[in-house]
């Protein structure tokens, strides 16, 4: 789906919404806060703004925020159980503003984090970036999950294959959808200016298999590896990629790679 002008503002006033969200629990979470802390902080931040906790209800999802911790990989629920020093807790939030959508992740250290549990986020971050470099005009959608197998690849973690990346605007997920390895099936649909993606890596540490919880929500690593996960909804440019979502950590604009 091809977003006007007047689309693009709308999803850029949800996404700008998004990052306050962002910006406040990043300074919250630590030792001690509970994941139930942080869907409270986020739905407040959120209704504060005027916006809707896009998650909360979809499809019987019970929480605002989807607090994916350790070996969680995505669709964490929140509860009452307390962060400790050197756990990961993925923060995956999505905003209706106005009829508009946005999605966006990142996954947080709390209190200092062993080497392993650094490097892997900042791999998947990295993976993130590399996949958002390549979007423009005329590439296609595999270019992003060849860009993200090729970085993270090396590094001997495994991508998860089971869930996927996605348009977003009109409705929190769209056409296209958007797989994180490569080479992967289906269609591979060529990017155009006016699009907007939600592109998310999950990144696990050990193997790439995964598995759903009792809870019918929860996906875990099945070896009980870490896991990170990183997402940035995105409008393709006419000569890259806007990033609408940027928490500060990167540029707003990214230039597409030749």
């Amino acid at each position: 789906m091809i977003k006007n002008k007047a689309q693009q503002d709308g999803i850029r006033r949800s996404a700008n919404l998004l990052t306050k969200v962002f910006a406040r629990i990043g300074n919250k979470i630590s030792s001690g806060i509970s994941t139930l802390d942080i869907d409270r902080l986020v739905s407040d931040t959120i209704r504060g703004g005027g916006g809707i906790p896009a998650f909360l209800d979809y499809d019987g999802f019970p929480s605002s925020v989807c607090t994916s911790v350790n070996n969680e990989v995505i669709h964490g629920i929140p509860n009452n159980k307390p962060l400790h020093d050197g756990d990961i807790v993925g923060c995956d939030i999505g905003v209706l503003l106005n009829g508009f959508y946005s999605d966006a992740c990142v996954t947080f250290g709390v209190g200092t984090l062993s080497e392993s549990a650094r490097k892997l986020l900042e791999v998947t971050r990295q993976s993130l970036a590399a996949a958002i470099a390549v979007c423009k005009p005329g590439g296609r959608v595999k270019d992003i999950g060849k860009a993200i197998n090729e970085l993270v690849e090396p590094h001997g973690y495994g991508i998860v294959h089971n869930f996927c990346g996605h348009g977003i605007g009109i409705a929190l997920h769209e056409e296209p959808q958007i797989p994180n390895y490569y080479p992967s099936r289906g269609l591979n649909p060529r990017l155009k200016q006016g699009m907007v993606l939600a592109i998310e890596p999950m990144i696990n540490a050990g193997g790439s298999e995964v598995e759903i919880l009792e809870d019918g929500w929860t996906v875990v690593t099945v070896d009980g590896s870490l896991s990170a996960h990183f997402e940035h909804s995105v409008l393709i440019t006419e000569t890259g990629a806007e990033i609408l979502t940027s928490q500060g950590e990167e540029d707003f604009e990214i230039n597409a790679k030749e």
